[in-house]
């Protein structure tokens, strides 16, 4: 009988100041506002996440005394490691590489821009490599991914991606399929970067599981609507 896998969740997060996160929504929201709606997100997601059984969770943030005290405090006990690179690919694949290196068979990397996505998706992600698929990529509708998930190293699919683009996946898939790599997709989702993204209804459905997220779009928004 095989023994399971061992299996690793990352989490990629920053500690939410005021003007360096969520940027993309100053205007509207003031950066407080905005940082305050990061912060609501990687709570959602944190506690969305200890429900998983069957892997650890790492968290993998800016490289900062602050941070470290800050996430010390808000998630104790999950080990927390530094992301390490000049870009968002070079930071994804140091930090593959330093969960392989710790013993992790199959590694997923998800963000906080997604608080109500579905838990089924990252097990499902799980599920694929443990049936033999070497990459597994959730597509987000701008064009990129809200999950990435390896068996093993595979450095290429992170390498010479501009992560700005609309055609990250595409890219990605591109290389995949380059280097032989077998891949898997799951069921798309959706960020939220954007104003348009506060006003899905979806994020305030009240079984959507992210209460602190919907909480705080509903206060912010109140009925004022699209003018926020």
């Amino acid at each position: 009988m095989h023994s399971p896998r061992k299996q690793a969740l990352i989490i990629f997060a920053k500690r939410p100041v005021p003007g360096r996160v969520k940027t993309r929504l100053i205007p509207p929201l003031t950066a407080v506002e905005a940082a305050r709606l990061y912060e609501c997100m990687l709570r959602d997601i944190l506690r969305r996440t200890s429900r998983l059984t069957g892997m650890d969770r790492l968290i993998f943030n800016t490289d900062e005394p602050a941070a470290t005290t800050y996430f010390r405090r808000l998630a104790p006990g999950i080990p927390l490691f530094p992301q390490q690179g000049e870009d968002l690919g070079a930071r994804m694949a140091s930090a593959f590489s330093t969960a392989f290196a710790r013993g992790y068979q199959d590694v997923a990397i998800i963000g906080s821009d997604s608080p109500d996505l579905p838990l089924a998706f990252i097990e499902n992600a799980f599920a694929h490599l443990t049936n033999g698929e070497e990459a597994v990529f959730g597509p987000s509708e701008d064009g990129g991914y809200y999950l990435v998930a390896l068996g093993q190293m595979h450095a290429e699919l992170f390498d010479g991606i501009e992560w700005s683009r609309n055609d990250v996946l595409a890219r990605s898939l591109g290389k995949a399929a380059e280097a032989g790599i077998r891949v898997a997709l799951l069921p798309g989702w959706y960020d939220v970067d954007t104003v348009e993204d506060l006003q899905r209804p979806e994020l305030r459905n009240g079984a959507n599981d992210a209460p602190l997220t919907r909480e705080f779009i509903e206060s912010r928004l109140g009925t004022r609507g699209a003018g926020l």
